[in-house]
């Protein structure tokens, strides 16, 4: 599509495009001051961002006696032989400078009567180093605090309203900004010489999810396309304890209810983890998740009993996880709370170094939609946010030393935005979680593939669509089941451990 046929708008030499506004982009658009930044979001006032529904909190080792060697270690441990040893030392090692910052911005974690943060303890963890912020509102506190002091930023300009579709070309090789489409239809491009992208996750790719229903995994489709490496696509993590109450997204029994000492049971009080796992009910992740998903396979409905860990407490310590349960009629101080495993977090993403570039000129990416190899095959509990802000300040601090060519778009390529109507969306949801979920196969993955090009032929190349095709592809070609990753017709881990990058060209 040629530029002239749009509304362009121009940012300033040396300004920065932001595209999403969750706590990564927000996070970095602070630290780049005093450089101009656009942030450009569908969203008003940070709501919808996937960070704000964070419930567990923040990692990092800011505790008396923690150290950054210690939670590198676990978070090597979790990741299941994949993680990047270095990349998981420089996230450890800033993390709590990173969090101070957050404390300095306004956002009021817990503090004991001495003014200590309470920690919490949460699964694959070897200490508590949580911090909470009411219990399980962290992620919805840092997200108002981040949004307050962006709106005072003099040098952060906001683009509410406008999503976007497709990055701009810059005719070689690289990025020069991106084309975005306002809740009326009106497309603009947005020209610029640094474009970021802190677009999220891919949860609502999938029928069972704990994110956004817009968190399909836009930036990879629009990075992909113009030749970005996609980095581990296959490891989607599972949460194991969203609150089986039919609706959509699935509200969270946050991790940190089992940190509490809450316990996982079949409807007669009876605890299974210890038969799947020595670590119980504080096994990784992944572990937990195939032992619920197990005890629904066999007609044995799993429930999370916080009646004794908490009880009475419970309006008070883990408000929204209260509100999710009363909503549906469950009073979780005296009933069981029913789970099931549900699509949280994508480990893979766009192929970025530890300082947010990736092998697109003018292309960085930062948080969930980034992989830069610290999360591995399955991500260490609230690793998240600590990933967000580390990454987005380290991205800031490169960004503003470096000098950046002007970049000029050469073209623009189509996107079927409109095409991807509720029914095409319903029918890959339904397909995703059906054949590339907890549990995964060969037959499966191919009949998979199938739909995603039928649907590809009905309404074309989608954002969506090819962030599926991206971890569908990535799952059929890992003959092995390794963290998050699960195949039954491959149960075992290949050494040595080793990530995929895949290109567009090489999609099956």
């Amino acid at each position: 599509m040629p530029l002239g046929d749009l509304k362009t708008t121009r940012l300033p030499a040396g300004a920065v495009l932001v595209v999403g506004a969750g706590l990564a982009g927000l996070f970095m658009a602070l630290k780049l001051a005093p450089r101009r930044v656009y942030i450009l979001t569908s969203m008003r006032q940070g709501e919808g961002a996937a960070s704000a529904w964070a419930q567990g909190g923040i990692a990092s080792a800011i505790g008396a006696g923690d150290t950054a060697a210690d939670h590198a270690r676990d978070t090597v441990a979790a990741g299941d032989g994949l993680v990047d040893e270095r990349v998981a030392l420089i996230l450890t090692s800033e993390g709590p400078a990173r969090v101070r910052d957050l404390m300095q911005y306004g956002v009021e974690f817990d503090t004991d009567p001495r003014g200590d943060l309470v920690l919490s303890l949460e699964a694959a963890h070897g200490r508590p180093r949580v911090a909470r912020v009411k219990g399980d509102l962290a992620g919805k506190a840092i997200i108002e605090t981040m949004v307050a002091q962006a709106k005072a930023a003099k040098h952060i300009t906001p683009l509410l309203g406008w999503r976007a579709e497709t990055l701009l070309s810059d005719g070689k090789g690289g990025i020069a900004g991106a084309m975005a489409r306002k809740d009326d239809g009106s497309l603009m491009a947005v020209q610029a010489d640094i474009t970021v992208m802190t677009t999220g996750g891919v949860g609502g790719l999938f029928k069972i999810t704990t994110n956004p229903k817009t968190s399909r995994g836009d930036a990879l489709g629009m990075a992909a396309v113009h030749g970005a490496v996609i980095r581990d696509p296959e490891f989607v993590q599972f949460h194991p304890t969203a609150i089986d109450i039919d609706q959509d997204p699935n509200p969270l029994a946050t991790e940190a209810l089992r940190g509490e000492g809450a316990v996982l049971v079949t409807a007669d009080g009876k605890r299974f983890m210890d038969k799947y796992h020595k670590d119980g009910e504080l096994a990784p992740r992944d572990d937990v998740s195939r032992a619920v998903f197990a005890q629904i396979q066999k007609g044995e409905p799993p429930f999370l009993d916080c009646r004794a860990a908490v009880g009475a407490h419970f309006p008070e310590e883990f408000p929204t996880v209260f509100a999710s349960c009363m909503s549906a009629g469950i009073d979780p101080r005296t009933d069981l709370i029913p789970i099931a495993p549900a699509v949280h977090y994508h480990m893979g993403g766009i192929m970025t170094d530890d300082e947010g570039r990736s092998n697109l000129p003018g292309l960085w990416a930062v948080g969930e939609c980034a992989a830069t190899g610290v999360h591995g095959a399955n991500r260490l509990a609230s690793n998240s946010l600590l990933e967000a802000i580390v990454f987005g300040n380290r991205a800031a601090n490169a960004i503003n030393t470096e000098d950046h060519p002007k970049r000029q778009a050469d073209h623009i390529g189509p996107q079927p935005w409109l095409a991807m109507t509720p029914d095409v969306s319903e029918t890959l949801r339904i397909a995703m979680t059906k054949y590339c979920g907890v549990l995964r196969d060969a037959d499966g993955l191919n009949t998979l593939l199938d739909i995603i090009a039928e649907l590809t032929d009905q309404v074309g190349e989608a954002n969506p669509l090819i962030a599926a095709r991206f971890i569908a592809s990535g799952a059929l070609a890992r003959e092995e089941s390794r963290g998050g990753h699960t195949r039954t017709d491959f149960p075992d881990e290949v050494e040595p451990p080793r990530s995929s990058y895949i290109t567009y060209d090489q999609l099956v």
